[in-house]
């Protein structure tokens, strides 16, 4: 059962633009309007754009549920008498013409003088003097700000294996919230390979041009490998995101659930479904804070130590994990448990579950788009649940973390980002919901939170350098 959550949003409407030429001596504006919200849409916006005699020209803005409704509108307007529809234009696609992002320089270059210091002759003194001393790259090169958000296009949110090329988007859209979260400055990189050795190897010819790398929708368990070896073989942080972005919010998520139920870590059972890079790193992070009794399921059933298993890293998982060995279906393993952590497949978890729970259940179904359990089927016996989706309460979403921890690491020249760091990160996002905020419905502050950044910053840095991986002391 493979992860499907990342930077999930839900199953919001979509929004579109119909262009109208309408012959106002055949057909009434009204009865357009009617023809729209029949076929399923809803006008939120109308634009006059040409108007001569009998013939005017608009832009229609309607939000629809999915593409049917699309169809089902435009199919409805084709047939109407003295109609003509021009264009339909989708706003999530207009946006993402010629890309979403851009590269500006930071001084501009109004004449010869201006050129000679930015390129030749002035630039080859930098040149040197980075030859002379290379940690000067980064104070004289945007080393020290920058990071590459880097993905095979092997296992991109909820669609899959689908290649560099339809990766690209989602790249765009991770580096622009670098930089409108975090100030960080990242660029999108898409290989055109999905062999493990050919990925490490471009990575690693890459990275003199950047502080860190953000590896991004890679699938498992050839991540776990990338990861492993780049973190190993290079001197700046390297973050799989789907693996610790994941792991560090619904840590910071389960730290607040936990104190509107009074348990405390070392005594709740954890039962974590899907196993895969997410639920690995998940785990591991709640082992790293205190979390004794964790248990693992996955297509096969519990993993249990002593069993043997093709995955390797299941190998590890279970002789790490699932302390009274037990075995059998979720169904199984859940019985008794305080929470549930889905990192697996829409609708496996019934509300029988979740009724053999303990008292006061937590339950994370964060499966996109379709939780593992859908929150109102069960929201009278759950005591806090959390989705991956931004259409119920709680979502557990990546981009909390990503942000900040990067922020920090690139602050404080941080050689890796260890276990501590993401600690201190989840520590940082959970405080940023208040003693009097929190309630079963508000565990984790919103993505727009502005506390959110600076209080992983200040954390994950403090973190960096007691662990002693940290090359500088930034100022504040």
């Amino acid at each position: 059962m493979e992860k499907n959550s990342s930077l999930g949003n839900g199953l919001g409407g979509k929004s579109i633009i119909l262009r109208l030429e309408m012959n106002t001596k055949e057909i009434k504006f009204g009865q357009v309007a009617s023809a729209i919200f029949e076929a399923g849409g809803d006008m939120v916006a109308i634009d006059v754009i040409q108007a001569s005699g009998d013939v005017t020209v608009r832009d229609i803005t309607i939000t629809v549920t999915d593409s049917v409704d699309v169809q089902n509108v435009t199919s409805r307007i084709r047939s109407l008498k003295g109609v003509r529809l021009v264009n339909v234009s989708d706003r999530t696609f207009l946006m993402h013409l010629g890309g979403k992002i851009e590269i500006q320089p930071k001084v501009p270059i109004h004449n010869r003088d201006d050129l000679s210091r930015v390129y030749t002759p002035d630039v080859a003194r930098v040149c040197a003097a980075i030859q002379e001393d290379p940690k000067k790259a980064y104070t004289l090169t945007i080393k020290r700000n920058t990071v590459a958000v880097i993905s095979d296009g092997s296992a991109v949110l909820g669609l899959g294996n689908i290649g560099p090329y339809a990766a690209m988007p989602v790249m765009e859209g991770k580096s622009m919230l670098f930089k409108e979260l975090a100030g960080v400055d990242s660029f999108p990189i898409c290989l055109d390979t999905q062999d493990t050795e050919e990925i490490i190897a471009c990575i690693k010819a890459l990275a003199p041009a950047f502080g860190g790398i953000n590896l991004e929708d890679i699938a498992s368990p050839r991540c776990f490998e990338i990861e492993a070896r780049l973190r190993d073989e290079l001197d700046i942080p390297v973050f799989h995101d789907d693996q610790h972005g994941t792991a560090v919010v619904l840590y910071a998520a389960l730290i607040n659930a936990l104190k509107i139920v009074g348990k405390s870590l070392d005594s709740i059972k954890v039962v974590v479904c899907g196993i895969g890079a997410a639920g690995v790193a998940c785990s591991k992070i709640l082992l790293a804070a205190g979390v004794k009794n964790i248990v693992g399921v996955d297509r096969e059933g519990a993993l249990v130590a002593g069993n043997p298993y093709a995955n390797s890293m299941w190998e590890w998982y279970a002789e790490h994990t699932n302390p009274e060995r037990l075995q059998g279906s979720l169904k199984d393993v859940i019985q008794g448990a305080d929470v549930f952590i889905g990192l697996s497949a829409g609708g496996i978890l019934s509300r029988e579950d979740v009724q053999s729970m303990a008292d006061q259940p937590i339950v994370f179904a964060m499966a996109n788009p379709v939780p593992e359990i859908k929150p109102e089927e069960v929201e009278d016996i759950v005591a806090v649940m959390a989705t991956g989706r931004s259409d119920y309460p709680n979502q557990i979403n990546n981009v909390l973390c990503f942000p900040g921890i990067f922020r920090a690491a690139l602050d404080c020249r941080a050689t890796t980002i260890n276990e501590e760091m993401k600690l201190a990160a989840a520590e940082a996002i959970a405080s940023a919901v208040s003693d009097e905020e929190r309630n079963p419905s508000y565990i984790i502050p919103s993505v727009f939170n502005q506390n959110v950044v600076k209080a992983i910053r200040e954390l994950v840095v403090k973190a960096a350098i007691d662990s002693g991986v940290a090359r500088k002391i930034p100022r504040e």
